[in-house]
C-alpha cells in the first residue's frame, strides 16, 4: 500500500442495526489496524487544509480522537477532544444536537480555544450532520474560527453536510 491509495473501501467493515435497529454503522477499526491504510486516510483527510492553516483540530468523541490526533500531527497544530457530558475534568461548555438515532451533547473545557483561534473539525463519519454541527456550534461559542470539516466518510444520502453552511466539507470516502 502508498499514500497515495484511493480504494479504502476493503477496510471499512458494515454492521447492521447498530447501535439500534435500522441503522447500518460503518466500522473503521480495520483501517485503524492497517498503517499503511491508516496513514494514507489521514493524508488525504489533511490535505485540503494545510495551506489554511489551522492552529487547533478538534476531534469528535470517540473515533474523531483517533483521527483527530493523527490529523493534528500530521498538520502539526494541537488537538482540543469534544467529549460526552461529564467527561472532562474542569469548566466546560456544552451544546445538544441530534442523531439519526437520538439526543446527545458535546462537550470541550471553557478554555479550550482563544478568541480568533483556527479550528478544523474531524470526525470518522459525517451521518445527518447534527454532531459536525453541534461541534462547530461549539468551537464558534468560545470564539474560534472553524475552518472546515474533514471526515473519513461521509454517508451522501442523509444529506449531513447541508447542515455545515458554507463551510469547507472534505470526506475521503463517499458511501
Amino acid at each position: 500500500m502508498t499514500e497515495t491509495m484511493t480504494d479504502f473501501r476493503p477496510f471499512i467493515r458494515d454492521v447492521p442495526d447498530f447501535p439500534s435497529p435500522g441503522i447500518l454503522f460503518r466500522d473503521v477499526t480495520p483501517l485503524l489496524a492497517a498503517p499503511d491504510a491508516f496513514l494514507a486516510a489521514v493524508k488525504a483527510m489533511a490535505e485540503p487544509f494545510r495551506r489554511l492553516r489551522p492552529d487547533k483540530v478538534l476531534g469528535i468523541e470517540a473515533r474523531g480522537f483517533l483521527f483527530g490526533a493523527a490529523l493534528a500531527r500530521e498538520l502539526h497544530v494541537g488537538i482540543v477532544p469534544a467529549r460526552k457530558p461529564g467527561k472532562l475534568p474542569r469548566m466546560t461548555e456544552s451544546v445538544a444536537y441530534g442523531l439519526e438515532y437520538g439526543k446527545d451533547r458535546l462537550e470541550v473545557h471553557s478554555d479550550a480555544f482563544g478568541r480568533g483561534e483556527r479550528v478544523l473539525i474531524v470526525d470518522d463519519v459525517l451521518a445527518t450532520g447534527g454532531t459536525a454541527r453541534a461541534a462547530i456550534d461549539l468551537a464558534e461559542k468560545l470564539g474560534a474560527e472553524v475552518l472546515g470539516v474533514s471526515v473519513f466518510i461521509e454517508l451522501g444520502a442523509l444529506g449531513g453536510r447541508s447542515k455545515l453552511g458554507a463551510r469547507q466539507a472534505h470526506a475521503v470516502l463517499m458511501l
